[in-house]
């Protein structure tokens, strides 16, 4: 083979790897624009069932943050912390099957109704967990698991300690302690000061012991993060945004 042959197999095998390498460029940015397309419909779903619990839906927006804090405040990784707060908002999805009358009903439940509403995690489970996507594969997790109990009289499985899926333990607290924080339909606000009180009560029953005890060691700047979201007046797709973490 001659010097010129030579070349011309080389130039055709450099355009083919370049070929290649565009093809495979074009190949994760459609993967990307799928996984970002699913991700926004989901979210808009959690969204639907938020709106139906809550008139802002900014509730589901501060636990992503919130989660997120009290992750790193855990000692989890950075990136693992902020699938977390892209995941979060979306654990109580489920509420999007339970009728309007379990769900906004004042006052108390009776056995037939909180049967009802104890679907949701696992209904939720079942909407996000039928995909291959980490991030989805979390936001399963966490629905599924944000109503276990540390002492492992939750549901839906009865998991306890440490069997409970760390993304759970967290979402629970962070959950927990901003739902008392905001003014329902049945209910006024409770002050930080009450709500903490009450987290504590459920420290080692409820809730994580040493999440709790972190929670409350970083309750100001837990509380100056959810201001600040609500100050900004967060939407949904703010989640895809990480603020700076002090």
């Amino acid at each position: 083979m001659g010097l010129q042959d030579t070349d011309a197999v080389l130039s055709q095998m450099e355009r083919m790897l370049n070929d290649l390498h565009r093809l495979y460029r074009e190949r994760n940015l459609a993967l990307q624009e799928v996984s970002a397309a699913h991700h926004e419909a989901l979210m808009r779903l959690a969204l639907a069932a938020e709106y139906r619990d809550d008139d802002t839906g900014i509730h589901i927006v501060r636990i992503g943050f919130l989660a997120e804090r009290l992750a790193l405040a855990a000692g989890c990784p950075a990136e693992w912390a902020r699938m977390l707060r892209m995941a979060a908002p979306m654990h109580d999805i489920g509420k999007i099957g339970i009728p309007d009358a379990v769900l906004k009903k004042p006052g108390a439940l009776d056995d037939a109704e909180r049967t009802t509403m104890k679907l949701h995690p696992e209904i939720g489970a079942a909407i996000l967990g039928r995909s291959r996507n980490p991030l989805f594969q979390l936001a399963a997790e966490a629905a599924a698991s944000h109503h276990e109990r540390f002492d492992g009289t939750g549901y839906p499985r009865g998991l306890a300690g440490d069997a409970i899926p760390l993304s759970g333990r967290i979402v629970a607290i962070v959950d927990f302690f901003d739902a008392l924080t905001m003014d329902r339909c049945y209910r006024k606000a409770y002050s930080d000061e009450d709500a903490l009180r009450m987290l504590v009560q459920q420290r080692g029953r409820a809730f994580d012991p040493m999440l709790v005890d972190i929670f409350v060691r970083d309750i100001e700047s837990l509380c100056a993060l959810r201001d600040s979201v609500n100050d900004q007046a967060l939407s949904f797709q703010g989640l895809l945004e990480l603020p700076p973490q002090g």
